[in-house]
């Protein structure tokens, strides 16, 4: 049993999506003790041409205060587990406002949303509300669950780098406490522009293995390729990669991959959850 209780956050638009992701974590932390708040914004349903409208509010509150009850009822019923306990909680402010307003009153550790809600396109790597959340969240690490994707023991995490910076104590805790909760080994990846690294680079490495050495950590290198998407998926499939966390930073691998577009191929979107950690 684990001692340290845990405080998740999954916003939801009570799509299948969206309870495929609260599936996953349920598993995920299963042997840990945690308090989970669904969180609904009715502005995440709510026509943008519409939204001063009170009538409409109130119908959208109630209609979503019953989809909150019912969501948790379900969580409860499927989810046999004393360690887990569930609150709702219903917002009439933006996504991105009732998420950060959350993290900072419930003391939330982790933020879980699905790659897209009950409307998005086939082709859509991320859905809108996930990639605002990527973009704006600075006070909580987001994972990203694919739609669809059953959950699988995490044996393998892929922390891809380009070492051009030094990671803190803050960034590195959020990696390694993934890695604790299935003992996962850590392949960091880094994507090579240039044959040999700056000695900053080699620098940053060294330092990245020593902050590690309590792991299984291996170091790869791939070639560059034009477009990120693909060769993300490349070495998730070549290394078995179960897991993929980023931090995201100024012209870090995250803010990269949101200047692709960000409808692609199906065969390139992101097939494994996602961890992107706050700089």
């Amino acid at each position: 049993m684990k001692t340290r209780k845990l405080n998740i956050l999954i916003p939801t638009d009570f799509s299948d999506n969206a309870w495929n992701a609260v599936v996953y974590i349920l598993k995920f932390y299963e042997e840990y003790v945690c308090t989970f708040y669904f969180l609904h914004s009715v502005k995440m349903a709510a026509p943008k041409t519409t939204l001063n409208s009170g009538k409409l509010t109130e119908v959208l509150s109630n209609t979503a205060k019953e989809e909150l009850k019912d969501l948790k009822s379900l969580a409860e019923t499927s989810n046999a587990n004393d360690n887990h306990s569930f609150e709702t909680v219903l917002s009439n402010d933006t996504l991105n406002s009732a998420i950060e307003f959350c993290v900072k009153k419930y003391n939330i550790d982790l933020v879980v949303m699905g790659t897209k809600g009950a409307t998005g396109a086939k082709e859509v790597l991320f859905g809108s509300n996930t990639v605002n959340a990527i973009k704006k969240m600075r006070v909580c690490p987001v994972i990203i669950i694919p739609e669809e994707f059953d959950f699988v023991t995490p044996k393998q995490i892929a922390f891809p780098t380009n070492f051009n910076r030094a990671y803190n104590k803050i960034e590195l805790n959020t990696l390694k406490s993934l890695a604790l909760v299935h003992d996962s080994k850590i392949r960091v990846v880094h994507i090579e522009k240039s044959k040999e690294l700056s000695a900053v680079q080699q620098n940053n490495v060294q330092n990245l293995k020593n902050a590690l050495e309590e792991f299984e950590v291996s170091f790869h290198w791939m070639p560059h390729y034009t477009n990120l998407t693909e060769e993300i998926n490349d070495f998730i499939e070549e290394l078995k990669i179960d897991v993929l966390a980023m931090v995201n930073y100024k012209h870090s691998f995250i803010e990269d991959l949101m200047h692709e577009p960000v409808i692609t191929k199906i065969g390139h979107r992101l097939k494994i959850p996602f961890l992107v950690i706050p700089d």
